[in-house]
């Protein structure tokens, strides 16, 4: 990876979501602009506030797809990731009681 660019995984799940009431949406019904996630891959030198194994959040219109190897990934620049989700912490307490 050259610079500030990032290769990611999209997320399987983003593809297809599901209503409150638990109806399937496809991925092919267009609902307006939608943001997606995926998972990090590598990342170039320059780049600052994402490493390798992040989840981050991106416009799918801005994409370049690559195919790695038989895997499909795409191509994005770092000031092109819209956030980096926190990871879940695995010794967190149940939480406050009040």
């Amino acid at each position: 990876m050259l610079h500030d660019r990032l290769l990611v995984i999209l997320d399987k799940d983003s593809s297809e979501r599901r209503s409150s009431s638990g109806i399937v949406i496809p991925a092919t019904a267009v609902m307006g602009k939608r943001l997606a996630w995926a998972d990090v891959a590598a990342a170039g030198p320059s780049v600052r506030q994402v490493s390798r194994g992040d989840r981050v959040l991106f416009d799918p219109e801005d994409k370049s797809e690559v195919d790695v190897g038989g895997t499909d990934y795409i191509l994005l620049r770092e000031r092109d990731v819209h956030a980096v989700a926190q990871p879940d912490a695995d010794d967190a307490g149940t939480g406050l009681y009040l």
